[in-house]
């Protein structure tokens, strides 16, 4: 029997990174002769407190609870073939799960990965945690895995210093089943610019307010924010949503121009697009800071553009704004590249290869 077990620090269904790296794949392993076990770290009434500031005491008694459901879990180890991890099997101090795993269980360890996790940048409301994470710990775990999978080039290139056995696989949309409706631009309706993200990535948001600022003097636009955090921004159009699971792809379908600034850091070059990748899956052109990934998904002047600067983020809105038919049409190419390089279904075969004895690197 081919059994794997996976593991992240997340509960199912509820964090970006986990449900676009691996959860909509758990689904085809089965279909595909795998027995699939999914466990995390932190719960659900963890996960409801983790990024709030304060509630130390609810945190910490969160965490003995993930400590102590990580070693109930070695007692039947043993049964699986293959141990899938996600970012880390303990969020914080050294990886000696990791080493017990491999060195006294001698499991085969995929690991996956896709932020520049080396570097430490955590939240606010967890800056113990920056503490206790030592920065050797990511090429610690890559040096011990059979197979390293990162959600980038740049992630690829630092595992390949620590792992000869590493793959690129992207962050992936699944458009058949969840991103299958298409945006259909109107000529006669308020124009919504939109971001879309969680409370770490919202502070990227200020690289763009002088420009929506500028442009909703001149245009009756709305800027819509889907966060799990209110935004702290003096903009009139600004419109805040609530992240829903439940809702989100009809959250999403609001939005005209879907805008991802960054700014070009090494923490940055390790993001891997997905909010570019969700506005191009529903058909929604793409408004990107040129950094890292996001000038491989995003062809300027095709699918999107490459803004570096306020006048370019008033440029290229400006003009979509202007043209609808534009959007239409840069929406149906984002649609298409998706479809083809960035879906579930293009890159299903080579997530069921890690879980082989050999691997296209």
């Amino acid at each position: 029997m081919r059994s794997i077990l996976f593991l992240a620090p997340y509960p199912f269904g509820v964090a970006p990174s986990q449900r676009y790296r691996f959860e909509q794949y758990l689904k085809i392993l089965s279909n595909n002769g795998y027995v699939c076990d999914f466990d995390s770290f932190f719960d659900y009434r963890t996960w409801d407190v983790l990024y709030i500031k304060g509630s130390f005491k609810l945190k910490l008694v969160g965490t003995l609870r993930g400590i102590i459901r990580r070693l109930w879990l070695l007692r039947n180890i043993r049964k699986y073939t293959w141990v899938f991890i996600h970012r880390e099997a303990i969020p914080f101090g050294p990886p000696w799960y990791e080493w017990i795993l491999v060195k006294i269980f001698k499991k085969k360890i995929v690991y996956d990965f896709d932020d520049s996790l080396w570097i430490k940048q955590v939240s606010n409301a967890n800056l113990w945690a920056c503490v206790i994470k030592p920065t050797t710990k990511i090429s610690n775990i890559c040096s011990i895995s059979m197979k390293v999978c990162a959600g980038n080039p740049y992630l690829a290139a630092y595992a390949k210093q620590y792992n000869n056995r590493v793959c690129v696989i992207p962050t992936t949309i699944d458009t058949e089943n969840t991103h299958t409706l298409i945006k259909q631009h109107q000529a006669d309706r308020e124009v919504v610019v939109g971001w879309t993200g969680s409370h770490s990535t919202l502070p990227y948001l200020s690289l763009v307010a002088e420009a929506i600022g500028s442009l909703e003097k001149s245009y009756p636009i709305k800027f819509l924010v889907i966060c799990n955090e209110i935004p702290k921004l003096n903009l009139n159009s600004l419109v805040y949503k609530q992240w829903n699971k439940e809702t989100e792809i009809q959250d999403l379908l609001k939005i005209d121009i879907g805008i991802m600034p960054l700014t070009e850091t090494e923490w940055a070059e390790g993001k891997c697009g997905l909010k570019a990748l969700q506005y191009m899956a529903l058909g929604i052109p793409a408004l990107v800071s040129s950094v890292g990934v996001n000038k491989q998904i995003v062809e300027h002047e095709i699918d999107g553009y490459f803004c570096n600067s306020k006048e370019e983020w008033i440029m290229y809105i400006e003009r979509l704004i202007k043209k609808p038919e534009l959007r239409g049409c840069m929406g149906k190419k984002g649609r298409e590249k998706v479809v083809n390089n960035y879906s579930v279904e293009s890159n299903s075969q080579a997530f069921i290869s890690l879980f082989e004895d050999a691997i296209a690197i």
